[in-house]
């Protein structure tokens, strides 16, 4: 009894507390001497014990929310349910690594705790807070990994196809410039005249300059049949890319004939060969500078969605953050949500602009999932005295009644494990009310309507 009452008093919770309350801690609990591998506690058994480990070297081992959890416990840690915890069951394993003495004292006892030894109780209150404390951040870094692991790789692949339009344009244009290159050649060789030469390079400018709308599919499907056959007529029989391409740019046949009427028919195919590959050549080009615009529109989009480069706190554009964070959701949106935009003339807000953006993430990543990825989603912006309200909607099926009190609550969701973007309903609320705002919700099926009021004069906290 000596040896295991001079253990208890170097546990912290314990030192200082008066010998007979330790005496009677100890009356009231079970030793438990555990050998390499033994289980102390299992996960699902009842909650009902409180463990003081005194020698050795435990874990606690298991998974929570799909990701594995280890737990090393060393002499001195209180672990188990505490006093006031409203845990049910062990979530975790608890077993020794190496030879381990432990104390376990009964949760039924903890009334008869709380009267005798109100000190200890205090101190594991307050280790209970700090365990809520870490579960709590422990949680919201993982919500911010998933958010960002689920947004990573939606922008992976909005990058991605505009990176392989570049990529291959830029394969492609290596055959072009090798077949320009072999047409001039062979123009080169043929005695041409200055006024030849200025013909066929009045043409091709006038074709590759065409800059205008392109033809409705009957009509250009009409000047690529027109095409074809003048070029037939004269003897150019395989040269239907070039019908295709002079066709979508609405050209007219006509405007070959003096090219046939000056050229004889050797010549007018170089010319014609190299003015095919110039005008694919200059289709290329724009394909590329669309992908790499596209490029730098997202990568514009995602800084500004961080806020890189700026201050933490800071006059934000509401109806800008909107717009960067439905560019992010892009590829979500793109597959079936149809953006219904109501902004009004806003000022600026003093606000932490990235966290913001996890609120309008949050909230139309949330509607786009409620739809089901194919719906209306309804974003819209005014003043209401003096504040800035955002208001985000969808006309999906609704929340239902036994749901929607619960929806700010911490950890509550609906989504199974790995769906949805990891920032929970009760992640913005937080944030709003950092704000000095508000957030409020009304559903039925077909309308949904999350409002968040946030402060015009008051600046963030």
């Amino acid at each position: 009894m000596a040896g295991t009452l001079d253990l208890l008093r170097r546990v912290p919770s314990f030192e200082g507390l008066p010998d007979d309350q330790i005496t009677w801690f100890l009356s009231q609990s079970e030793e438990l001497h555990l050998k390499p591998g033994e289980f102390y506690t299992r996960q699902g058994d009842p909650a009902d014990k409180m463990s003081v480990v005194l020698e050795g070297q435990l874990e606690v081992r298991g998974e929570l929310s799909g990701e594995s959890i280890v737990i090393p416990m060393k002499p001195g840690d209180v672990t188990g349910k505490l006093p006031f915890s409203r845990m049910k069951q062990f979530p975790l394993n608890g077993r020794a690594i190496t030879d381990s003495f432990i104390l376990r004292f009964p949760a039924v006892l903890f009334p008869e705790l709380v009267q005798k030894m109100p000190e200890l109780t205090q101190r594991l209150v307050g280790l209970m807070s700090d365990r809520i404390r870490e579960t709590t951040r422990l949680e919201q870094q993982r919500d911010r990994l998933v958010a960002l692991g689920k947004l990573s790789a939606g922008l992976a692949h909005e990058l991605n196809n505009p990176a392989s339009a570049a990529k291959r344009a830029t394969s492609q244009l290596r055959d072009l410039l090798k077949k320009v290159r072999d047409a001039s050649h062979e123009l080169g060789r043929r005695d041409l005249t200055a006024s030849h030469r200025a013909e066929i390079e009045k043409l091709e400018a006038s074709i590759t300059q065409m800059d205008g709308p392109p033809p409705d599919p009957l009509t250009a499907s009409s000047l690529e049949d027109q095409i074809d056959s003048l070029l037939r007529s004269h003897g150019q029989n395989d040269l239907w890319q070039l019908a295709a391409d002079l066709a979508r740019r609405n050209f007219k046949p006509a405007a070959l004939e003096p090219l046939f009427a000056t050229l004889d028919p050797n010549s007018a195919r170089a010319a014609l060969v190299r003015i095919s590959a110039s005008v694919e050549i200059v289709g290329l080009l724009n394909e590329i500078e669309s992908s790499t615009t596209r490029i730098s529109d997202l990568v514009k989009a995602i800084k500004e969605y961080t806020f890189m480069d700026q201050g933490p706190v800071q006059n934000v554009d509401i109806v800008k953050t909107l717009e960067t964070t439905l560019t992010i959701l892009n590829h979500k949106l793109k597959k079936g949500v149809a953006v219904q935009r109501d902004y009004q003339p806003l000022p600026m807000v003093n606000s932490f602009g990235s966290e913001l953006n996890q609120i309008w993430t949050n909230l139309i990543d949330n509607a786009i999932d409620a739809m089901s990825g194919k719906g209306e989603l309804r974003v819209r912006t005014y003043r209401d005295a003096e504040c800035v309200v955002v208001e985000i909607g969808d006309n999906g099926p609704g929340i239902s009644p036994q749901v929607l009190p619960h929806i700010f609550e911490p950890f509550f969701t609906t989504k199974g494990v790995g769906e949805g973007t990891g920032l929970g309903l009760d992640t913005v609320q937080r944030i709003v009310r950092k704000h000095q705002g508000s957030i409020q919700v009304r559903s039925e099926p077909g309308n949904t309507l999350f409002q968040v009021w946030l402060p015009i004069t008051q600046g963030a906290r």
